[in-house]
């Protein structure tokens, strides 16, 4: 597996050339592609350097140990850092998703259980607008129909890396990281219309989408279908007197995107093609994948309580992701947005699956 690296480490000398390049900065959709890729060959150039200098202190080491044997210690450490190295080396060399460097778009949808859904749906928003707090991310709202109670029915945000600090590391992305919590999300508790004190299971979907840009998807307008209608709020009554949603149908696909939370149409319209730029990013994607027989972690579309891939339950104080095993009773932590052990051991699992795929 190495031997790729020495074609990286050139790679990397000529991104750092390109980069001192103040024209190459002219153009920011440029700048910001090859910044993402230096980031991730500048972390494999590191831990190939490092595996290398303790590969030659070991050496070193050992001729020293034929006069002194406190050198035949220092070898043997030596040796142990550098297999971590090593195996650090080799996770970073597997392929990536090539989404990984991309921002998220983030969707909850309510599903079985009502106005109970709606309110999971809405502490699903509230825990991941603190974990994206906790790592340094903005989350900005796109859409949202709200329920009755407060809750969501359906709720669209964007989560963005902040700028202006360099590419971030390989895997510390939001769709690297936030690509693990789509699914369906089941909750277990007493819910507040219920007045017997019994505890009710209901569910919420969660979608999660690699944020495109518009290198990224061709839209031709003839193949757009765009019609125009009345935002209206909880409870269907109309918000708004002019037709200022936007309801935007890729005919080619039939993939459809809308907004109403603007107030402007056109500001509806712009918001309602980023989505749809996403959505369309995935299924191309999703087709690429299928084709190489290297389907990618299914998103359940569908919010059916029997499907899930997590279940919070508050009797218990308990969270169990049921792709990997992982299970905590610090539940309410969790939803104040500490989520890095729960997505760190999917990361792992999914890891885990790469490295055996690569040496099979």
């Amino acid at each position: 597996m190495f031997e790729a690296v020495a074609g990286l480490v050139e790679e990397h000398a000529e991104l750092e050339e390109r980069l001192a390049d103040p024209g190459i900065h002219a153009d920011q959709g440029l700048a910001k592609r090859l910044n993402q890729r230096y980031a991730e060959l500048s972390a494999i150039v590191r831990t190939y350097r490092e595996w290398q200098q303790f590969g030659d202190d070991i050496e070193a080491a050992r001729e020293l140990a034929a006069e002194d044997p406190a050198f035949g210690e220092e070898a043997e450490t030596l040796a142990a850092r550098r297999e971590v190295a090593e195996e650090r080396l080799r996770q970073l060399l597997v392929p990536r998703d090539p989404n990984d460097a991309k921002d998220a778009i983030l969707e909850i949808k309510s599903g079985e259980g009502g106005e109970e859904s709606a309110l999971f749906a809405g502490d699903l928003l509230r825990m991941y607008t603190r974990y994206a707090e906790r790592r340094g991310w903005k989350v900005d709202p796109i859409d949202a129909t709200e329920s009755d109670l407060g809750g969501y029915k359906s709720v669209t945000v964007a989560v963005k890396a902040r700028t202006g600090a360099g590419a971030p590391e390989p895997g510390t992305t939001p769709y690297a990281l936030l690509k693990f919590e789509g699914g369906v999300h089941r909750v277990q508790r007493v819910p507040v219309t219920e007045s017997q004190g019994r505890v009710h299971t209901s569910a919420a979907g969660v979608l999660v989408m690699p944020e495109a840009e518009q290198v990224d998807v061709t839209i031709e307008d003839k193949d757009l279908r765009i019609d125009v209608y009345r935002s209206s709020g909880p409870g269907g009554q109309s918000v708004n007197t002019t037709d200022s949603a936007v309801r935007i149908t890729h005919v080619p696909t039939g993939v459809v995107a809308s907004c109403q939370n603007e107030k402007s149409q056109l500001q509806n319209k712009e918001q309602a093609m980023r989505i749809l730029r996403s959505r369309l990013l995935q299924v191309a994607q999703d087709a690429a994948d299928a084709e190489a027989s290297d389907a990618r972690r299914s998103q359940v579309r569908t919010v059916d309580r029997s499907e899930r891939i997590r279940t919070y339950n508050f009797p218990e104080n308990r969270i169990s992701d049921h792709r990997t095993g992982y299970k905590a009773y610090n539940l309410d932590a969790v939803l104040g947005g500490d989520l890095e052990p729960v997505i760190d051991s999917c990361v792992q699992a999914d890891l885990a699956g790469r490295l055996e795929a690569l040496e099979s």
